[in-house]
């Protein structure tokens, strides 16, 4: 489990970003990898998993 800060996440495109606290490498995240509503500034952990095009944050769950 990954921790980190929901930098971006557009509701009606259902799509954005979470920068991980330790290394600040960001990481995609798509509304079917969340498991709860999210918002920008949002103290959230994560799982990675391998997508079509790269790594996305998935299981997301607010802090």
């Amino acid at each position: 489990m990954n921790n980190g800060k929901v930098k971006f996440f557009n509701e009606q495109k259902g799509f954005g970003f979470i920068k991980e606290s330790n290394s600040g490498q960001e990481y995609f995240v798509h509304v079917s990898g969340i498991t709860e509503e999210i918002r920008e500034n949002d103290e959230v952990t994560f799982d990675l998993e391998e997508g079509k095009k790269g790594v996305n944050a998935v299981n997301v769950k607010r802090v």
